[in-house]
């Protein structure tokens, strides 16, 4: 049953929105100072030494990857973590008892994903702009990228979210799945400076994908075909919805 006007989608949305910005101290500031961190060690150790695209500095190619994984990573702990809240809590209860469609709840947690992933990424972004030299030649890939990417594991979080029934196997999961294919999607270098089996082994990573097409959006350059990377993520994003619908209408472990 879906309710009259959208009032439970806005209703909800805004809940999840307040969830994670009544501590953004912990939800978007945290995560910026973590990426920037990274950028500075990294730069600090490897700026003499790497040299990935022609005229780019290595501080300036590692800041859109690490506002990227910055995007995903926060994306995927909103909704996942809001879910598995609810549940350990018991207060799911009364977000399943509104007359609120499958829809509207997919739209509310993704939706509230994806603008917390976008508020890390542009913090990161913002506030390294007074230090390196960061041109936006393709602004629009780089909001596709962004966006389909926060969608993307904003739906992921949701399956993880239903599948997990205890804070350990949510920990798990972002451990042994999300973390690993962050890292290994090219945030840090280009994959073609790796040996010919890992180069086709990172192709088989989506993640790849979105760190590489949003990279594009800055420099107009990248390892494989925008076009291409924003039809894999597309395409991902596709499925995973479908995937995640087809949960939360079932009621998989929500309401079994």
């Amino acid at each position: 049953m879906s309710s009259p006007g959208m009032t439970g989608f806005a209703t909800l949305f805004y809940k999840e929105l307040l969830r994670f910005w009544k501590v953004s101290f912990q939800t978007v500031m945290a995560p910026v100072l973590t990426a920037l961190l990274y950028l500075l060690v990294f730069s600090h150790a490897l700026e003499q030494h790497v040299e990935v695209f022609d005229g780019v500095r290595y501080t300036s190619f590692l800041i859109p990857g690490l506002a990227m994984m910055a995007i995903l990573q926060n994306a995927f702990a909103n909704s996942s973590s809001s879910l598995i809240q609810s549940k350990v809590t018991g207060n799911i209860i009364f977000t399943l008892l509104a007359p609120l469609s499958h829809w509207e709840f997919f739209l509310a947690y993704v939706l509230a994903a994806m603008v917390r992933g976008c508020a890390v990424g542009l913090g990161v972004i913002v506030l390294t702009l007074p230090f390196v030299q960061l041109d936006l030649h393709y602004p629009l890939w780089a909001l596709l990228f962004a966006v389909l990417g926060s969608g993307l594991l904003g739906a992921l979080g949701i399956i993880a979210g239903i599948w997990a029934e205890k804070f350990d196997q949510l920990a798990a999961f972002q451990n042994f799945i999300i973390l690993p294919l962050t890292f290994l999607s090219g945030v840090f270098y280009s994959i073609h400076s790796l040996p010919g089996f890992w180069q086709t082994i990172s192709h088989f990573n989506p993640f790849f994908y979105m760190i590489d097409g949003f990279r594009f959006g800055f420099f107009g350059v990248s390892d494989v075909s925008p076009y291409f990377s924003a039809a894999v993520v597309a395409t991902s994003f596709f499925a995973l919805s479908l995937l995640t619908l087809r949960l939360l209408k079932s009621g998989y472990k929500l309401r079994q």
